[in-house]
């Protein structure tokens, strides 16, 4: 029997997920404070029960709650729902800051709740071939990784760039190292409003030497969406405006102590055409019944909420250094994750992540 859904939040995004679980018959009510959310609702889903009260979807005959609403809603939306004994979804980012985050997670696994975080961009086809290829060694060694997510607009007043767009990288290249970066470095500008970051570079130190760098911006000439992997053997990029995954048989060598660059034309790799957005929907669904955890669970979303937020730290110390984890001492370097492209993240969030919470609270616009 499909799981009963409370939808809450029909705007710019919430919408997208109405549909989505609308056309998976489980949509059973709808929840908006804002009367152009219901009216959109109503159009999108004439048959569903329309209300704009919280209290609705924390009664009987709710199995679950989907929360696509503004972010600094999260935390008390979601917390209520679990608390209620219901299985929540949540749009990134899990909350505003970890500490909270970090709540969500322990009040999730005390009720025994499915807790799952809204990062559709590991759903993607394209990035789980990718991410498939990585585990199977396809690249070698990974050595850089970076990606870029660029377009002009929309520009929000709530939040800055960093949390709007570089949850998506974040989720994705900690999903590649299945590792946590230990050192983070941030910087970027502040143009259209005051306070409210509209370009990020984020620079990411893996123990294992591995560096990434994430930049995003939404004033930017044209739009452009792309992760790029650099490996010891060859190179992968992903373009999610082109939507084409491409292997590089291409690396540089040493030949007689000249670095000599090896180069080849791009291979094209086939992957699944299906909507990023209802795999997500369905994996969500498929958890609730089964009691199973999702892909992107709450431990997953807490994991790139604490490289949020230590980025959101160095941006505000004008891209100062900050420890995420501890470096190793050992010459070993950290325990590294095994898994494969469907398994969580649960030990990312270990004991040197849940350190220091109660002294990393930023919210995501700094005062």
């Amino acid at each position: 029997m499909l799981p009963k859904i409370a939808m809450v939040g029909c705007g710019y995004w919430g919408k997208n997920l109405l549909r989505n679980f609308q056309e998976l018959n489980a949509l059973t009510l709808v929840c908006d404070p804002c009367a152009s959310g219901l009216a959109l609702a109503g159009l999108l889903a004439p048959d569903v029960k329309q209300v704009n009260d919280f209290e609705y979807v924390l009664g009987e005959g709710i199995d679950a709650v989907v929360i696509a609403t503004p972010a600094e809603t999260h935390f008390e939306l979601a917390s209520r729902a679990l608390a209620a004994g219901k299985d929540v979804f949540v749009e990134k980012p899990l909350a505003i800051n970890y500490a909270d985050g970090a709540r969500l997670v322990e009040l999730a696994e005390a009720k025994q709740s499915i807790l799952m975080v809204g990062h559709v961009l590991e759903y993607h086809p394209g990035i789980t071939r990718l991410v498939q290829l990585v585990r199977e060694g396809a690249l070698g060694k990974v050595q850089y990784i970076y990606s870029n997510r660029l377009s002009l607009g929309k520009i929000r007043r709530e939040e800055n760039i960093l949390w709007s767009f570089a949850p998506h990288d974040i989720a994705v290249i900690l999903r590649i190292m299945g590792a946590m970066p230990f050192q983070v470095v941030a910087c970027g500008g502040n143009y259209v409003q005051p306070n409210i970051a509209d370009v990020t570079v984020t620079n990411l130190l893996f123990d294992n030497g591995v560096r990434a760098h994430i930049f995003v911006s939404w004033l930017h000439p044209f739009k452009e969406q792309r992760l790029v992997i650099v490996g010891s053997e060859k190179m992968a990029t992903f373009d999610d405006v082109t939507k084409k995954l491409s292997l590089y048989d291409q690396k540089v060598v040493l030949n007689e102590g000249e670095p000599t660059p090896i180069k080849s034309n791009a291979q094209f790799v086939e992957y699944s055409e299906e909507e990023p957005l209802r795999i997500e929907c369905q994996a969500f669904l498929d958890a609730v019944a089964n009691r199973t955890q999702p892909l992107t669970d709450g431990r997953s979303g807490l994991s790139v909420l604490k490289v949020l937020q230590s980025a959101q730290r160095s941006l505000i110390m004008n891209g100062q250094q900050v420890t995420v984890a501890p470096q190793p001492t050992n010459g070993h370097g950290r325990k590294r994750l095994v898994e494969t492209q469907y398994e969580n993240l649960n030990e990312i969030s270990d004991a040197n992540l849940l350190a220091d919470a109660e002294h990393s609270e930023v919210h995501i616009i700094h005062e």
